[in-house]
């Protein structure tokens, strides 16, 4: 009898502790398994082997983060991904106080949704992380300018704004100059089969003819 309580009691597993603190190399014995709970809510365990701390994260919705880098050899998306653009818009132009709409390609900006270079037919939904712009020789004072998303939907040729935002600072020759996502009054955001396109637009005029350049980062959601 004593010999079968002996064999229950060596074969049980031993109940993991739940720690408070994240776990360290130095904090944890050799074999040592513990629990922690992050901040971020996921539940992380972690054991101390071969002098190294190891760590594996658990969740409840199939949702998984990786902190660090991850590699693989062949990645296989089955139904969405999420990735990011950059695009650039540079062109040669005199910035009056009409409405100009950036090329998407080349350096021939339009007057309006209809010219070959200033529109872009979006294939997947993307969300404009941030615009930035560089001009060259700005000879006659600083104008704020006004950026704005423009589409037609499918099927009809009205321009339709979808978001606008103003940069109110200083322009300053050959500087550097960025409008972010939360700057729009509207989420700057291009849904899939919209003919789309970027316009800005100054309050006074530049002075001349100048280099621009110009690039927008995008986050494309790429449904397979």
């Amino acid at each position: 009898m004593i010999r079968e309580t002996r064999r229950t009691q060596n074969s049980k597993q031993d109940k993991i502790q739940v720690v408070k603190s994240q776990p360290s190399v130095n904090s944890l014995r050799e074999g040592q398994e513990v629990i922690y709970i992050s901040k971020s809510n996921r539940l992380e365990r972690y054991r101390k082997e071969q002098g190294r701390l190891w760590v594996s994260y658990m969740d409840t919705d199939n949702n998984f983060i990786v902190d660090g880098t991850l590699t693989v050899d062949s990645l296989n998306v089955k139904t969405k991904l999420t990735s990011y653009k950059i695009i650039a818009h540079n062109m040669n132009d005199d910035i009056g106080t009409g409405e100009v709409f950036l090329p998407w390609f080349g350096i021939l900006e339009g007057g309006d949704l209809n010219s070959v270079s200033s529109s872009f037919l979006v294939p997947y939904s993307m969300t404009l992380k941030k615009i930035i712009f560089r001009p060259e020789t700005i000879s006659t004072g600083t104008h704020d300018l006004t950026v704005r998303l423009k589409k037609h939907d499918d099927g009809d040729i009205t321009t339709d704004t979808v978001a606008t935002a103003t940069y109110t600072s200083t322009l300053s020759s050959n500087s550097y100059i960025e409008v972010v996502r939360s700057d729009f009054d509207n989420n700057p955001k291009f849904e899939a089969n919209k003919n789309c396109g970027i316009s800005i637009q100054a309050s006074g005029d530049y002075g001349g003819t100048i280099d621009w350049k110009i690039t927008s980062v995008w986050e494309t959601e790429i449904l397979i």
